[in-house]
């Protein structure tokens, strides 16, 4: 059981830092690279760079997932759901374990169908046809999406680092059942994130998170949030 779940770790770690490191590299570096480059060059980049890093992007999310899907059910097993469930380790494994699940789902079924619109549309302008008419709301569809996953990574990798190596932010907890109201204010605050991403404005209407710093700023935002009603559960 030990050597397994360390076997899942150091893959979670691998695809994770490939997954992240993407992510970072798509928001930090790249668009607004896009945004001040010429059309040539963008569409070039679109055809040629955008396929292969979207590739290990999103299979870099599903093997962080799986791995830590059953790294989880393992954990889980091992201490019993009772005991699991009122532990400083799950409850800030799930709060982080909740999070990536998010972004996970953010990226296979959300980022990853409108960036192969936009794929598609750069293709058939390079070919000396029109951009696809979806192509615009499809882009920035695929952004929204993708900065608030940048907002999301920030208390995520805080939990997750959190569940190993700082116990006591959690102390003396009472049943599972007895903490509705933290999950269900978590909840509620990552659905609205969740919620700008999916139906916010589509419009060219600047929003805080079209900037690397508002994304920032909301990423620590909602972890210091985060971790004050973590600390309320003591």
């Amino acid at each position: 059981m030990e050597f397994t779940l360390f076997i899942l770790r150091w893959i979670h770690f691998l695809a994770g830092i490939t997954w992240i490191g993407i992510l970072y590299y798509f928001n930090f570096v790249q668009t607004p690279f896009f945004a001040e480059t010429e059309a040539p060059v963008r569409i070039g980049a679109i055809q040629k760079l955008v396929p292969r890093a979207l590739w290990w992007f999103r299979w870099g999310a599903m093997v962080t997932f799986l791995a830590g899907i059953l790294m989880y059910i393992m954990r889980m097993s091992e201490m019993g759901a009772g005991l699991f469930y009122s532990s400083s380790y799950g409850v800030t494994i799930t709060v982080g374990g909740l999070i990536g699940t998010i972004m996970f789902l953010n990226v296979w079924l959300v980022i990853w169908p409108n960036q192969q619109i936009v794929i598609a549309s750069t293709n058939q302008v390079a070919s000396g046809g029109q951009a696809l008419p979806a192509a615009a709301g499809a882009a920035r569809r695929a952004a929204l999406t993708s900065r608030t996953n940048t907002v999301f990574s920030i208390p995520m990798l805080f939990y997750m680092g959190a569940a190993s190596h700082y116990s006591a932010m959690v102390g003396s907890m009472g049943p599972w059942g007895s903490h509705g109201y933290f999950w269900f204010i978590v909840i509620v605050i990552l659905g609205a994130f969740e919620a700008n991403a999916l139906i916010g404005t589509q419009g060219v209407a600047k929003q805080p998170l079209d900037s690397v710093k508002g994304a920032l700023w909301f990423g620590f935002l909602l972890t210091g949030i985060l971790f004050l009603l973590t600390l309320g559960l003591t």
